[in-house]
């Protein structure tokens, strides 16, 4: 990610963070936990110019409402203060998604928000020498055809290293490198689904995270917000004692079984997933830098979804 791509994002997460306590607290006590990852998103925000403050501004402001019809604990006049803060790098587990916590202690109440701006990526993972994706992914260390297949990839970028190459120097990454390494991956995921069919379930709560969420993207060019729900644990869209969310979001089922993996069509560099209950993944990989490395990186996307994840389109005045 670009330095000033890294700024926007995090410029986004403390206006959504801001906004959310100015309308919260027009009906009920709310506070921010002002951390180093405040400090981070306050000082990107202060980088930004003016015209991209009034559009993030706008972007974070139609959001709010939707939320508040999703959630009801949040606009529940209770005796308690509702804290917001932007999770920081340690707090953020390894299967946490979240940028923005929401939470009540006297209920023992949280929801989390995953801030992007201007794209959809879901995970940004690498596959490498020594790196065992299995084990990562869904709890089954990789086997030792995967290694063995992968070895002579590494073997020639090694020697590449070795001379000092750019991936551009190389003459066919994409037959050399992109496609053998995912033919193993692809390999892998298909034996491992059938030591243990819980497989496409852990690999998709890997992919999304650990925590139920509502994922909120401003869409700049289209000047909209999109909320999509993912609750696949049933943890979001409580009612309170006295009110019931106006908006309802369904549980959404994970997937049990895969139905195909392959490359994408006329692509030596990207593989679609397709699962039963609508889940659908494209993994594109490619090289992260411009000297030959001994990992290679994952833009992750979802290209389909089940029809209980709701997306809502939140249009800028």
């Amino acid at each position: 990610m670009s330095v000033q791509s890294n700024n926007q994002g995090r410029a986004y997460e403390y206006i959504c963070l801001l906004t959310l306590n100015e309308e919260i607290n027009k009906i009920r006590k709310s506070e921010i936990i002002e951390n180093s990852a405040f400090t981070a998103a306050q000082n990107a925000w202060n980088f930004v110019d003016d015209n991209f403050k009034s559009l993030l501004s706008e972007s974070a402001k139609v959001a709010v409402q939707t939320i508040f019809d999703m959630e009801s604990m949040i606009i529940e006049d209770g005796n308690d203060v509702l804290k917001l803060q932007i999770q920081t790098d340690n707090e953020g587990k390894e299967g946490d998604v979240r940028d923005i916590l929401i939470s009540r202690k006297d209920v023992c109440w949280e929801i989390g928000l995953s801030i992007k701006h201007n794209h959809f990526a879901v995970k940004h993972s690498r596959l490498g020498r020594n790196l065992d994706f299995g084990k990562k992914w869904f709890a089954i260390p990789c086997s030792e055809t995967y290694w063995n297949n992968i070895k002579p990839v590494f073997d020639y970028l090694a020697e590449q290293i070795s001379q000092n190459k750019n991936w551009s120097d190389l003459p066919s990454k994409n037959n050399n490198v992109y496609k053998p390494i995912l033919n193993a991956f692809m390999e892998e995921i298909k034996e491992s689904t059938k030591q243990n069919p819980m497989v496409p379930q852990k690999m998709v709560e890997y992919l999304l995270g650990e925590f139920d969420f509502y994922k909120v993207i401003s869409i700049d060019s289209k000047r909209i917000t999109q909320i999509q729900s993912y609750n696949l644990h049933g943890t979001l869209n409580k009612s309170t004692r006295t009110i019931n969310p106006k908006i309802k979001i369904p549980v959404v089922l994970l997937p049990t079984r895969i139905v195909s993996f392959d490359f994408k069509p006329n692509s030596s560099n990207t593989v679609e997933l397709y699962m039963d209950g609508g889940w659908q993944f494209n993994f594109r990989i490619h090289n992260a830098s411009t000297k030959v490395e001994q990992s290679l990186k994952f833009d992750i996307q979802i290209i389909g979804m089940p029809t209980t994840i709701i997306s809502i389109n939140c249009s800028w005045k």
